[in-house]
């Protein structure tokens, strides 16, 4: 990854009194048998502003998801990110308000962390000289390497359907897929919790190549698909490496998911879970899915869409 030392250049100084707000959607990662691969942009979006001051004081106003628990100082992850990126550009300290506004589910499988890191790079960016900018492939290899994985921070910056891989211990690749106008992502939430690093540690060491290889072909199903034929989503979902090993940490997902996939609905584990997503061919399906799952306790229920757009900046 390479920076501006701050020994090659005099230390930047950050002007004071701007304003950047940056809007990012929540993802899901896997879709099923794609894990750390494909990920999808929803239309559920956290969105930060950004206020530059004169001063080195950092202040963080948590709003929404999160509020009562996430730290306002600059230990909070966005905060924290942003002055890493100053100071790996050779920045002076700067001070700035922050004030975050929190929609994105925490701990619940919908990319929360990979859209703090985002909105902070590219904030953190946007503040910058315009001859100091960084572009979006590098700003784009760095949220990859704080995530430690691509299949979030993808969609994330790129919107749409994303599939991504890793060339090297810090390289990341992505491009953006087709994908039907016609798909409607269902997201059923529990109240519960779960970290990404708990699940990730349930999962085997190694599968068996005919494991491997059965996945790959849905995989690759997936992907058709997804842009052109979406009544082979249920099939196309079935999934042999992570969520059968997950499942013993988030229970009522997993019951839920082989509940829906009786009915004959593609439901999967939302990135590492527990959310559950449907990811169905119509309104009318995803309304039917929704009335399926509405007032269980402990579950919300949101029918979204797809965001084409991923992260966008706005400066005053």
């Amino acid at each position: 990854m390479q920076t501006h030392a701050a020994s090659s250049y005099a230390l930047l100084k950050i002007a004071s009194g701007q304003t950047i707000t940056v809007r990012v959607p929540a993802t899901s990662a896997n879709l099923g048998p794609g894990f750390d691969v494909l990920g999808l942009a929803l239309n559920v979006h956290d969105e930060i502003r950004l206020e530059t001051t004169d001063d080195a004081a950092v202040s963080v106003r948590v709003q929404g998801e999160g509020s009562a628990s996430l730290p306002t100082d600059e230990t909070h992850l966005v905060a924290r990110t942003i002055r890493e990126f100053w100071a790996a550009e050779g920045c002076e300290p700067t001070g700035f308000v922050l004030t975050a506004h929190n929609v994105i589910p925490h701990g619940r499988g919908m990319g929360s962390s990979a859209a703090a890191i985002v909105s902070a790079l590219w904030a953190a960016n946007a503040a910058l000289p315009e001859d100091r900018q960084l572009e979006t492939v590098e700003l784009f290899q760095r949220a990859a390497i704080l995530e430690g994985h691509p299949d979030n921070v993808a969609p994330a910056v790129f919107g749409g359907l994303t599939i991504s891989w890793q060339e090297d211990i810090e390289s990341f690749g992505t491009v953006r897929a087709k994908l039907s106008e016609d798909l409607v992502p269902v997201l059923m939430v529990p109240d519960v919790e779960l970290s990404t690093h708990r699940a990730r540690g349930l999962l085997p060491a190694s599968v068996p190549h005919s494991v491997a290889a059965s996945n790959g072909g849905r995989v690759g199903l997936l992907v058709h698909a997804l842009a052109s034929d979406l009544t082979l989503l249920h099939m196309a979902t079935a999934d042999q490496l992570h969520q059968d090993f997950r499942a013993e940490a988030m229970p009522d997902s997993a019951a839920l998911i082989a509940e829906l996939r009786e009915l004959g609905y593609a439901a999967v584990v939302s990135g590492a879970g527990p959310t559950v997503m449907v990811m169905c061919s119509s309104q009318s399906v995803a309304e039917e899915v929704a009335r399926r799952v509405e007032g269980r306790e402990g579950w919300r229920v949101l029918v979204t869409s797809v965001d084409e757009n991923g992260v966008r900046v706005e400066e005053q």
